[in-house]
């Protein structure tokens, strides 16, 4: 992401646990091109909206938002959205990208766009979307897809790379001929429908034939934890990580559950569920299950993978 709006409801006292995790994500991933969207003025008389303001104020104070304009706004009536749109355009402008570097893109949908009963000979491969992080895609490039798909051979295991090759691109609701990095797009291919049906493929690495780095199912991960836990509603410290205990990771599009096997002051070994596809030095966000759900306790870098 080139940067973030941080929505943030007027018509509830400020900040809210979800809000807290929020933008502890975006401080971890390095994101400070911020716009606060003040939501819902409607429902809140003009001195509650000031005060409000002044609690946002407050809770950004000190962080990598402390600088972002904060628009007050009503999604629901349509007002000071062209406010909003103006100071997205000023505080995130678009970066300069490089098209002639090898693309590299995430999956984060996958569908089939075929309507059930459609002939065997009018059916259409599968659709992967995501964003391009950098060089360009264009029809009938042959693609790689990693970690792929997971195969059992001789008894065991093995995720196997996908190849197959584009057959249409579409974005802003029109179809083109190549793209490069900025926005999302739709990827047509001549992958069976049924390999990409309800996000099937999310969190899987995209290039083009030969260029994509290797599949990891080991990881060495150089990290630090948050102070306290983010995201509930009664903030306790965070434990140290354990050997043995299972975390989150997520990396670009994918989530895996990661068992700890080897724990130093500075990095933690762990054995993955799931592989992945990614550089080393890509950050990774790190999970742990608190009560009901999971949150935000940690972050780090991959240092080394096997």
């Amino acid at each position: 992401m080139d940067g973030a709006v941080l929505l943030i409801a007027a018509s509830e006292p400020c900040p809210q646990p979800q809000t807290k995790e929020h933008l502890m994500a975006l401080s971890i991933v390095g994101i400070n091109k911020i716009v606060i969207a003040q939501n819902k003025i409607d429902l809140v008389s003009r001195e509650e909206t000031i005060k409000h303001h002044l609690q946002i104020k407050d809770f950004v104070k000190g962080t990598i938002a402390e600088q972002s304009p904060i628009v007050p706004i009503s999604a629901q009536q349509s007002a000071n959205l062209d406010v909003l749109i103006q100071s997205i355009e000023k505080t995130i402008p678009t970066p300069s990208r490089s098209a002639d570097e090898s693309p590299i893109m995430y999956i984060a949908r996958s569908f089939d766009v075929n309507k059930p009963g459609t002939p065997i000979e009018k059916i259409r491969g599968g659709v992967i979307g995501g964003s391009l992080l950098q060089g360009r895609l264009k029809e009938g490039d042959k693609l790689e897809i990693r970690p792929g798909r997971m195969v059992t051979t001789g008894g065991k295991e093995k995720w196997m790379p996908i190849e197959t090759e584009i057959t249409s691109i579409m974005a802003r609701g029109e179809r083109l001929k190549e793209v490069t990095p900025g926005g999302l797009i739709g990827v047509g291919t001549k992958l069976d429908p049924s390999m990409t049906i309800e996000d099937s493929l999310v969190g899987q690495c995209v290039g083009l034939l030969g260029s994509l780095p290797p599949t990891w199912n080991e990881l060495t991960i150089q990290f630090h934890l948050l102070e306290r836990v983010v995201g509930v509603a009664k903030e306790v410290e965070i434990p140290a990580i354990k050997v043995g205990e299972d975390i989150m990771l997520s990396v670009g599009t994918a989530t895996t559950m990661g068992e700890v096997r080897r724990v130093t002051k500075e990095t933690i070994d762990v054995k993955l569920s799931r592989p992945i596809c990614a550089e080393e030095g890509s950050r990774v966000a790190i999970g742990r299950k608190i009560g009901a759900r999971w949150h935000l306790i940690g972050a780090g870098v991959i240092s080394s993978s096997t």
